[in-house]
């Protein structure tokens, strides 16, 4: 049977034949995840079930990014609970510190995750690895905490949704758009519990990285995983993240039955943001510009590599902030930040008015570092913008690529840089 790259990569973790959507199969996990508002939840759930030792040290990674550096009390003995499981199990991949980054941006950066990998973690946007060809899916504590204990748990074999995205692509789009195009035309719901495979010149042509942010957001439209093909780019990209060696490409077989096929034509489209309050609610930049804002976030594990540091600098150098505005950077990784240092980025940031600051998931999920207000307003290259997730209940969240976020904040409202 021609199966999907879903089917194709589940297949080899199981001992089963995966025949057809909708099949429950038991499957090897390659690396199981959690964080700091997470990893207490599975630690507990695990103690709870009995077990004693986790099925191998070298393939757990936690990882202490959503709420550090700590910012209070309750956050700094979520870590310490994290942290004494990780030195009683002697895990590996245990980051906290000078050496922690985000963890959806630090993991592939790391080589703790490849193609054709299984892996799970306790937080949604696991399925960021996607973007180098790894069925990559969050799941809730309990279930980590039995992957931890046994190194394999089920899956549901999902259909798959096919999004082939052509044409010529314009200057200012980048991945972010794409996603958005996609999540805006499918709903929230639209690929629920479902695979989405990209393809197309455009997808073919798009950087590792721009894949990477594209996967990420395949669960704002309700997806399982978001899968790229595994090609050239894919291996040279491990080959310089700690995982050389890589000689095959990974790819769905010709004549696999998908569910859906949606054909996405990216010639002559402008940039666009996901309005208030859904990841869905997307309009071209050039129906809300003008929109006053009080703050901009660049960063996260959808936006936060060296290439979304390098187009906001592209934006800002030269230019200011503007004045009643907050404009926050936070590269997603200690390597992000160096290569940023490296390259005069973080100058080109701080003499714009921007704020640098740590490598956290911080304001995305109203952590710390730029909470919102009443009535607030921010564009930021996060993933989500419901009703709260930045702060107050009144505040708003636009979703933007890094290049509109750097617009914006010169321009003190929702723009593009055409406008600047």
């Amino acid at each position: 049977m021609p199966q999907t790259l879903a089917q194709k990569i589940l297949q080899a973790h199981t001992d089963e034949v995966v025949e057809q959507d909708g099949q429950i199969v038991q499957c090897r996990v390659s690396l199981v995840l959690a964080n700091d508002i997470t990893g207490p939840l599975a630690i507990k759930s695990f103690k709870g079930m009995g077990a004693d030792k986790v099925f191998d040290k070298d393939k757990i990674a936690l990882v202490m990014d959503h709420f550090t550096p700590q910012k209070d009390i309750d956050s700094a003995n979520q870590v310490m609970v994290t942290r004494k499981f990780a030195q009683e199990q002697n895990i590996t991949h245990y980051y906290e510190g000078g050496d922690c980054g985000v963890e959806h941006t630090l993991l592939p950066e790391q080589g703790l995750v490849g193609p054709g990998d299984v892996v799970i973690g306790a937080d949604s946007h696991t399925c960021t690895y996607g973007g180098i060809g790894a069925f990559a899916t969050g799941m809730g504590s309990t279930d980590i905490a039995a992957a931890m204990a046994l190194g394999e748990t089920w899956f549901k074999v999902p259909s798959t949704i096919r999004v082939n995205i052509d044409g010529q692509m314009p200057k200012w789009l980048r991945g972010k758009d794409l996603m958005l195009m996609l999540i805006g035309a499918i709903g929230v719901d639209g690929a629920l519990y479902k695979a989405l495979e990209f393809g197309g010149s455009v997808v073919d042509d798009l950087s590792v990285e721009g894949r990477l942010c594209m996967a990420n957001m395949a669960i704002e439209a309700g997806g399982k995983v978001g899968l790229f093909a595994v090609d050239a780019k894919t291996r040279a990209y491990c080959a310089e993240h700690k995982r050389p060696g890589l000689t095959q490409d990974l790819a769905a077989d010709p004549g696999a039955v998908y569910e859906r096929v949606v054909n996405i034509d990216v010639t002559g489209k402008e940039p666009v943001v996901a309005c208030p309050h859904l990841p869905s609610n997307v309009k071209p930049v050039s129906e809300v510009r003008d929109t006053p804002i009080q703050q901009v976030v660049i960063g996260s594990c959808t936006n936060g590599r060296i290439s979304d540091m390098r187009d906001a600098a592209e934006v800002l150098r030269g230019r200011k902030v503007a004045k009643h505005l907050r404009c926050i950077v936070l590269p997603s990784t200690p390597t992000v930040w160096k290569q940023c240092l490296k390259e005069g980025l973080i100058e080109t940031f701080m003499e714009a008015g921007c704020v640098v600051g740590p490598c956290t998931c911080g304001p995305c999920l109203g952590g710390h570092m730029g909470i919102l207000g009443d009535g607030e307003r921010a564009v930021a290259t996060t993933n989500r913008n419901f009703k709260g997730r930045m702060g107050s209940l009144s505040s708003e969240v636009y979703l933007a690529s890094p290049i509109v976020a750097a617009a914006s904040a010169i321009a003190g409202c929702v723009a593009g840089p055409d406008q600047l």
